[in-house]
């Protein structure tokens, strides 16, 4: 049965290739082999868990194939079945499937109902991609599908402002939480000495004897794996991004935000609890966030005046109920808990247009004012508090924006002095000069070289602080982002004895992206005259195909799993040794702020309302 699992990862990649091919106007052909392949997985996968039932349950891993290998180094696909993947997989595809068919007639003679379509065939691949995988190579793959796919669908309506401003700062939380898969990565690869399996993580014996001589370690991977969580779940205090996503098309909210990205870190944290069940530290933690999330996020939901938003905090709560169960180490009811909330808040954000409807029509004949209720628990002053708290969302939005986005905003405006020009001039003297210093450096004193690494990566990480924040040449921007990453290499030359080819694969497919990324901009520039980052300028409305070769292009400069560089980043992360934290996480940061930066440039040339007013041009707020 193990050589099945691979069909359900094939089936669902061709058919978002054969959708690419059918052209827009045929909305009957798309939408038919949209439902065709995810009822088609639903029903292979009902039959094929009936047998693997009958067959005794017993846990299926399928090492399917080796990507690249080196002396201490192993790139692998692993895929993993169990009761975990089976629920999350059938469910899956049977919502999948359900939305698939409302989507049908919901977006009918919609203008982007071919790349509705293909996005949700995009993450219908990255979904069983993640819940099928057996290690975490495998699984941050799907998880990065998964993001740039929450990113286009909150943006469908590309030519508004609110929802192309609210997919940014998804993706930007999303890119937040990789940081934390990122250094889990990293810190098992040095804990375990290999690329570590869940069917390895499951071994009580193979764990603890890791764990008894590197206890620190095992804390700082259970710690990074539940902020992934925490981020990708909405949890406090990162909850806010959830109401904020449901500017996309009501059935892609129904599909991501209300049954199955949300509850990916639910999936994580059910996967990695044999790794982490004995960490009572970090148990504690898990309840106390997925307590204070249920609380907060109750109390929010009860004021909000869209009804999107009310099932937003309405599901947030209660996965912060199942993070709960999840610690105590109830994983069927965790299970049961998740079916049962993914089907009701699909069912909810699917009638909600109907029953606001409804509602407003009720209101407009039977209003009847409520009466006041007193409690006798509470004083009206603290009730009145709560309410107020409740409105602002307790303030969660400004304290990142506070400890986060301000002070890196603010870091990158401090380097307003660097143009194309001084970059250069910085660049090639200084990288010239570590190269000449990596020849000759036995001659050199071993504290310097050990301090080198972090200087570098220091210059990747200051570089894409500008690109991030750089609100006018996007030449500047997109040339900072490629350069950031010849820094991280440089750095990683000086850390530890590494293979020439090993840096040329984590180089080339930055190179390649960035070269052709450069080539559209320039062909962008001719076809505009002016191109600034100050705002959005929409040039997708005229440029739909361009548009998408220009995306292509920010995904491979951002490490996405369709350049060698993808691999090439977790090539590096094994020669950072395990005392190295500084530099892991400046390498870390410089991956996650330039993935944020690319996505950024590709965001403000190519989306929101059109810069000519020629074009129709839509309210800011919805």
């Amino acid at each position: 049965m193990n050589e099945l699992l691979q069909y359900f990862i094939v089936l669902p990649f061709l058919g978002f290739v054969v959708s690419l091919l059918i052209p827009e106007k045929k909305e009957s052909s798309i939408s038919w082999l949209s439902f065709g392949i995810v009822f088609t997985q639903l029903i292979g996968l009902i039959v094929f868990t009936f047998f693997w039932v009958l067959n005794g349950s017993k846990t299926l891993n399928l090492d399917e194939l080796t990507v690249v290998k080196t002396n201490n180094y192993t790139f692998f696909i692993d895929f993993y079945f169990d009761k975990i993947t089976a629920v999350y997989l059938v469910i899956g595809a049977l919502l999948t499937s359900m939305i698939s068919t409302y989507s049908r007639y919901y977006l009918h003679r919609e203008k982007g109902y071919k790349r509705f379509f293909n996005t949700v065939l995009f993450f219908f691949f990255g979904y069983n991609l993640a819940i099928l995988s057996g290690n975490f190579e495998t699984l941050f793959i799907g998880w990065e599908i998964i993001g740039i796919s929450s990113f286009l669908l909150i943006a469908f309506y590309r030519e508004r402002y609110l929802p192309v401003k609210n997919a940014f700062k998804v993706y930007s939380l999303y890119r937040i939480g990789d940081v934390g898969l990122l250094l889990a990565m990293w810190a098992s690869h040095h804990l375990f000495h290999e690329n570590i399996t869940f069917l390895q993580l499951n071994d009580y014996d193979f764990v603890n004897h890791h764990l008894q001589s590197h206890t620190f370690i095992g804390f700082f991977i259970a710690l990074c794996l539940a902020a992934a969580a925490a981020v990708k779940s909405a949890q406090i205090p990162f909850s806010s991004w959830l109401p904020r996503a449901m500017e996309g098309p009501t059935p892609s909210s129904a599909i991501f935000y209300g049954s199955l990205s949300v509850h990916l870190g639910i999936f994580l944290m059910l996967r990695t609890f044999p790794f982490w069940e004995h960490q009572t530290i970090v148990r504690i933690a898990i309840g106390l966030m997925g307590f204070a999330t249920s609380i907060i996020a109750a109390m929010i939901g009860k004021v909000q005046s869209n009804v999107k938003s009310q099932i937003a905090y309405g599901s947030i709560s209660q996965i912060g109920l199942i993070f709960i169960e999840i610690a105590l180490g109830l994983d069927n009811l965790a299970l049961l808990h998740f079916t049962g909330n993914a089907l009701l808040r699909t069912y909810q954000l699917l009638v909600s247009p109907s029953v606001v409807s409804y509602l407003i029509r009720e209101q407009f004949y039977k209003f009847t004012p409520t009466e006041e209720k007193t409690s006798r628990w509470f004083s009206k002053r603290f009730t009145n508090s709560l309410y107020l708290l409740s409105l602002k969302e307790f303030n969660v939005e400004n304290i990142q924006s506070a400890f986060l986005w301000r002070p890196l905003r603010a870091l990158g405006k401090s380097l307003d002095f660097l143009n194309l020009k001084r970059v250069y001039l910085i660049f090639l003297p200084v990288y010239i000069s570590g190269l000449i210093i990596y020849l000759f450096q036995e001659t050199i004193p071993i504290e310097i070289i050990n301090n080198i690494p972090n200087v570098f990566a220091f210059f990747g990480f200051v570089f894409v602080l500008k690109s991030f924040s750089e609100r006018k040449s996007p030449f500047l921007a997109w040339t900072l982002i490629v350069l950031s990453h010849y820094w991280i290499a440089m750095a990683i030359l000086f850390n530890e004895k590494v293979a020439v080819s090993e840096l040329l694969l984590y180089l080339s497919g930055i190179t390649i992206a960035g070269i052709i990324g450069y080539i559209a901009l320039l062909q962008l520039k001719k076809l505009e005259t002016r191109i600034l980052l100050n705002q959005y300028l929409g040039h997708a409305y005229e440029h739909p195909t361009f548009s998408i070769f220009f995306l292509i292009a920010a995904l491979g400069v951002t490490g996405f799993p369709i350049t060698t560089t993808f691999i090439g980043e977790d090539l590096l992360f094994s020669h950072i040794e395990s005392n190295q934290y500084l530099l892991a996480f400046l390498i870390s940061s410089c991956f996650v702020v330039s993935g944020i930066a690319g996505i950024r440039v590709y965001a403000r040339l190519f989306l929101g309302p059109h810069i000519k007013t020629n074009h129709e041009v839509s309210y800011k707020s919805s």
